[in-house]
C-alpha cells in the first residue's frame, strides 16, 4: 500500500500519528507538495478526485481519501492497540468527541489560517472575513477543551485514542498561527499537550 500526504497537514498529519502509535512502518510514503500544486496535477487526481492529502492507495488499486476512513481501515488491519473504541458504548463516544474536535477546533482553524495566513494565499482564494470567525471559533472550543480536561487525561475518556490524534494534529497546525495552549489560561489542555509529546505521535522520528 502507498500512503500520499504531507508534513505539516493536519488530516495527513492524522494519518501519520496513527500510524505511529500503532508502529505501523510497512506502507510505502509518498510526499505530495501542495505549495508546487503537486495534488492538482492529472495522475494524482485520478487517485484524489478533489486533489486532497491524504490518500491510501490499496494493493487492489482503489483509494480512501479521507484521513478518518484511511484510519479506520488500518484499525482493521492493525487493530492492537484499538484506537478506536472496544464496545458500542466506547466506540460511540471516542466518535462523538473525535467529530466535535474535527468540526469544531480544526474546521475553524482552518478557517483562520486558509483565509487570513499570507502563505496559504498561493492554495487558493482566500475569504477574509472567515479568518476572525475561525480564530474566535478555534479560541472558544480551546476553551471547552480545557474545562472538559480538568476531570480526564484524554479527550474521549480514560486512554489515549484517535481522538487525541485528531486535537494533537489541529494543535499542530496552529503553529502556523505561533498559537500553543497558554499556561495559565488553560492550564489543563497545556499539559495534555505537553502528555502527547511523551507519546511516539509526539516523536521527532
Amino acid at each position: 500500500m502507498k500512503l500520499y500526504g504531507t508534513k505539516g497537514a493536519p488530516n495527513a498529519e492524522r494519518v501519520y500519528f496513527f500510524l505511529k502509535e500503532k508502529n505501523i512502518t510497512d506502507l510505502e510514503h509518498v510526499f505530495i507538495d501542495l505549495f508546487q500544486g503537486e495534488h492538482r496535477r492529472d495522475d494524482f487526481r485520478e487517485l484524489s478526485p478533489f486533489a486532497q492529502v491524504p490518500v491510501l492507495e490499496l494493493q487492489n488499486g482503489q483509494a480512501l481519501t479521507e484521513s478518518r476512513a484511511i484510519c479506520r481501515y488500518l484499525e482493521g488491519l492493525y487493530p492492537d492497540p484499538n484506537l478506536m473504541g472496544e464496545t458500542p458504548s466506547e466506540t460511540a463516544f471516542i466518535e462523538m468527541w473525535d467529530r466535535r474536535v474535527e468540526m469544531m477546533w480544526l474546521m475553524p482553524l482552518a478557517w483562520w489560517l486558509r483565509h487570513g495566513h499570507p502563505a496559504f494565499a498561493a492554495l487558493e482564494k482566500q475569504i477574509p472575513e472567515l479568518a476572525p470567525r475561525g480564530e474566535k471559533g478555534f479560541e472558544n472550543f480551546a476553551k471547552t477543551l480545557n474545562s472538559e480536561l480538568k476531570t480526564r487525561d484524554f479527550i474521549a475518556g480514560d486512554r489515549f485514542t484517535i481522538a487525541d490524534i485528531t486535537a494533537f494534529a489541529t494543535i499542530g497546525f496552529a503553529r502556523v498561527a505561533r498559537w500553543k495552549p497558554d499556561q495559565e489560561k488553560l492550564p489543563h489542555l497545556h499539559a495534555w499537550r505537553a502528555r502527547m509529546f511523551e507519546r511516539p505521535c509526539g516523536s521527532k522520528s
